[in-house]
């Protein structure tokens, strides 16, 4: 999430970051892989993330805070991109970094648009956990 906030208010490119984060040490216990893909993946594919989250948020996505657009970008590549990993579980890991990283009641927010988003997108896997 860090990376994602840090490329919204700089503009480094995705190898910069990934340099970066490794460098400094913030790598050395993380799952390497996925943060190159979604560092890759958001900052070149930046609007088809976006479109996946601009028809479910209540404003435009220029006014939303960058904490919360970092945590929206990064819970819709993983929904979309990380099918092995179930959606509760992303929705849950992204309502955490709100918490941690956000605005007071930013995790509710996250809630909303990422439990749409995975009806959206992951159509099935939901429609499967509300028959058990």
């Amino acid at each position: 999430m860090q990376a994602i906030y840090q490329w919204q208010m700089t503009g480094i490119d995705s190898r910069g970051l990934e340099n970066q984060f490794a460098e400094d040490g913030t790598l050395d216990k993380a799952d390497r892989p996925f943060f190159n893909e979604a560092v890759r993946q958001i900052t070149l594919n930046t609007p088809e993330f976006d479109t996946l989250i601009e028809p479910l948020l209540d404003r435009k996505l220029s006014s939303l805070d960058r904490v919360e657009l970092a945590i929206l970008r990064l819970g819709a590549f993983e929904l979309k991109n990380r099918l092995d990993v179930p959606y509760r579980v992303v929705i849950d890991e992204y309502i955490e970094l709100a918490k941690t990283f956000g605005a007071e009641q930013s995790h509710k927010y996250v809630n909303g648009v990422l439990d749409r988003l995975a009806g959206e997108i992951r159509a099935v896997e939901v429609q499967a956990r509300k028959q058990v």
